[in-house]
């Protein structure tokens, strides 16, 4: 035990000491921020309004609680998953490097190494995106609060199983890369494309139905819409306090992906829940075959060529 907490105290401090990876993974989220709220916060707000009756107004505090909650909520679920991609990169550093085989003919086992990146990556991912969440409620704080404690609460839970989702998810992408052109492609592509998939940039309600329906199957829709949840409930509760009616409200989570629906049918919080746990469980033991697969293929070959 004390082999893989020195490993992942190496990792931690490894990634942290990296310039480019710390810095890249911290900003992002502050930029995303700064480029949300200039170029998608004028659109959000015609998306609410539009969405209104001409007889309903919202006032412009219910109006910047919905933005703000839309804004933050599409941020910390890209960056839970982008995050835990550029924090597990240091696996395919040290290949890159060389580093690995050092490790490998040391007296460490295959499966600490395996858990030590695991580790130290999710810790990683949760410090930035833990501190990304500050610098987001400090926004919303600013622009209109309406979020109770207990939405806060449920918050951190949904940003704790997405990056355990992410770490599951890049370290079994990771356990097939080995350069740093594999690094720069991979992570190009998830921080371009992850957003769109998950329902982040674009509500997955302005898709065709066939692609909402093969994104419905995809387990970072649900995460996203966990998030939504708990950052927009209490502008909801909110609304219908001042009299807009339910049917309103309703149309409105339709919109932007608070409700999720299966093929017709909503999928409610408890089973958001289910289907993300569940997904983390299958990645994670997925990791684990294959990194016991992938061992006991290199321990055949070292042994038939001795």
């Amino acid at each position: 035990m004390s082999t893989a907490f020195i490993l992942i105290k190496r990792n931690i401090k490894l990634f942290f000491k990296d310039k480019g990876m710390f810095f890249t993974s911290l900003i992002t989220p502050a930029i995303l921020l700064v480029l949300y709220v200039t170029f998608l916060g004028n659109v959000y707000r015609d998306s609410f309004t539009s969405n209104l009756p001409d007889s309903l107004k919202l006032s412009e505090d219910i109006i910047e609680g919905l933005v703000g909650g839309q804004l933050i909520s599409s941020i910390l679920a890209v960056s839970c998953v982008t995050v835990a991609f550029c924090s597990n990169f240091l696996m395919v550093q040290d290949k890159a490097n060389g580093t690995i085989r050092d490790l490998r003919i040391s007296p460490v086992k295959a499966a600490t190494l395996s858990l030590s990146y695991y580790i130290a990556t999710l810790f990683s991912t949760l410090i930035i995106c833990f501190v990304a969440t500050g610098i987001c409620l400090a926004y919303v704080a600013i622009v209109g609060w309406y979020m109770s404690l207990s939405d806060i609460f449920f918050l951190f839970l949904d940003i704790l199983l997405l990056v355990l989702f992410g770490t599951a998810l890049s370290s079994i992408i990771n356990l097939f890369l080995s350069t740093q052109g594999q690094i720069s492609a991979v992570g190009t592509i998830i921080s371009a494309g992850y957003g769109f998939i998950c329902g982040a940039y674009m509500p997955i309600s302005s898709f065709s139905e066939g692609l909402q329906k093969l994104i419905s199957f995809l387990p970072g829709t649900y995460g996203t819409s966990l998030i939504r949840n708990h950052t927009m409930q209490g502008v909801f509760a909110e609304m219908q306090n001042q009299g807009i009616p339910t049917k309103v409200v309703e149309k409105l989570k339709d919109s932007i992906d608070c409700n999720v629906y299966f093929f017709g049918s909503q999928v409610n919080i408890g089973a958001m829940y289910m289907i993300l746990g569940i997904t983390i469980l299958v990645l994670i033991v997925s990791y684990i075959l294959l990194n016991k697969a992938r061992t006991g293929k290199a321990a055949l070959v070292k042994g038939s060529g001795a």
